[in-house]
């Protein structure tokens, strides 16, 4: 039987599987603006800012659900003029990211306030073959809050 992969809302996840979730070593380590420690505040200083993100710009981060469970977070946030797409997998779930990114890229496709989708890898990611074979063009590096992140592109439309 196929597993079913459905997106909710942050807000309505149980924040101690988020904490689970964002304290395993093995998410922090794609993670270079993580320099700190979640907690429970962590926690709800996030989803409340990801909630506020849905008020301002009508879209933001979805809990991904596989089969009902939680399995992690994605989806897109306006950075400037541009719809960035993100993915933090729990690391039960790190085989479903293209399965995942997939479902999300076409809901952007539908969406005629995405024109395209910006992507920003840490260098600590090193399979990129997923990226290239969806059409995501390498745009350069740049530099997001002191940090360096390769930079790719999807049109959407």
């Amino acid at each position: 039987m196929p597993r079913v992969i459905t997106f909710a809302r942050l807000s309505d996840i149980d924040q101690a599987e988020i904490l689970a979730h964002m304290s395993d070593e093995r998410v922090a380590e794609h993670m270079p603006l993580v320099t700190f420690r979640w907690d429970k505040a962590t926690v709800a200083r996030f989803v409340e800012s990801k909630e506020a993100c849905w008020q301002r710009d009508g879209l933001g981060h979805w809990a991904i659900l596989c089969d009902g469970d939680y399995v992690g977070w994605g989806g897109f946030q306006k950075e400037g003029d541009e719809w960035d797409f993100g993915l933090v997998l729990a690391p039960a779930a790190f085989g479903l990211g293209v399965r995942i990114a997939r479902k999300a890229i076409d809901f952007a496709k539908s969406d005629d306030r995405i024109p395209y989708v910006t992507f920003l890898l840490p260098p600590s990611r090193k399979n990129l073959g997923a990226l290239t074979k969806m059409g995501a063009t390498y745009v350069g590096d740049i530099d997001y809050e002191g940090e360096t992140f390769r930079k790719f592109r999807l049109e959407t439309g």
